[in-house]
């Protein structure tokens, strides 16, 4: 009975450590929303052309809350997207990220925009801009716009206010990302898609089991006497927070639960014998 509580208590350290293996816990969460989207691994095709697949009913979403753009000119005041719901699905190959928010009507400027921090180097929010304790490093911007409805791949580092233009498109070449939007009943529902990891050192690479920083933003582009109600700076925005692509699970814990079985059984054996022979003496 006590070799069998033993084995039992081995099994139990072992399976302890599986969970451990398989943890996927975010940053320690402070606010009322999100603080990270959890990108969920999956098999086969993913559904980067349709943003009302049933494939995303079974995807937890995170939401995020935004504001009006209100640091750097021009202002706005008050925005029409006040929160972005946020799912994501990974193959090991590409990565599609649907995002779902309120915009009371379909307009040619809406548009919608994801931000990604590269490499190591601390960056602000809006275009990487250098702030007080934040170096200013690159971004990579992946934009949607409903008017031509594909998505541009662009990188950033500070804001336009003076100089030459420093929010581009990257070249033809290099333009990785694809998106694909619908709107009904008041709910935009854009699909962002692209590799996981495309080699190039203006992308943000995403590597399954790391945390890489993420900000959102939108623009409501309804005609209001004839202008359009937000466009540029005027926008919806939220600051960084955190995504991640699920690893694939670490099966090597199958052989400490092997090797856990072969020890206690060795154990036993060892005991069993052991004993027989204090026994017969």
């Amino acid at each position: 009975m006590e070799i069998k509580k033993m084995i039992a208590a081995l099994l139990g350290g072992l399976v302890v450590l599986g969970g451990a293996a398989y943890a996927s816990e975010p940053p320690p969460d402070g606010a009322p929303a999100s603080v990270s989207v959890r990108v969920y691994l999956t098999e086969g095709a993913l559904p980067v052309d349709d943003p009302n697949s049933s494939a995303w009913d079974s995807v937890a979403a995170s939401e995020f809350n935004l504001a009006p753009q209100v640091h750097w000119p021009n202002r706005l005041q008050e925005a029409t997207v006040k929160s972005v719901k946020v799912r994501g699905l990974h193959n090991e190959q590409d990565i599609a990220i649907l995002v779902e928010y309120q915009d009371p009507s379909e307009d040619a400027a809406d548009a919608a925009a994801l931000e990604f921090m590269v490499g190591d180097k601390k960056a602000h929010f809006a275009h990487g801009q250098e702030m007080l304790r934040v170096e200013g490093g690159p971004v990579n911007i992946w934009y949607w716009k409903k008017e031509n409805g594909k998505a541009i791949d662009m990188s950033a580092q500070g804001l336009d206010l003076e100089g030459p233009k420093k929010l581009r498109p990257q070249e033809e070449k290099f333009q990785n990302v694809k998106a694909t939007g619908v709107w009904s009943d008041g709910t935009w529902k854009v699909v962002f898609s692209r590799a996981l990891q495309t080699g190039e050192e203006q992308d943000a690479q995403i590597e399954p089991g790391n945390w890489t920083s993420v900000a959102f933003a939108f623009w409501d582009g309804q005609l209001v006497d004839g202008v359009v109600k937000e466009k540029g700076s005027q926008k919806a925005v939220s600051s960084w927070w955190y995504i991640r692509a699920e690893p694939p699970p670490d099966n090597s814990i199958f052989g400490y639960v092997v090797m856990g079985l072969l020890i206690a059984a060795a154990f036993e054996f060892f005991l069993v014998r052991k004993i027989r022979k204090g026994q017969s003496a």
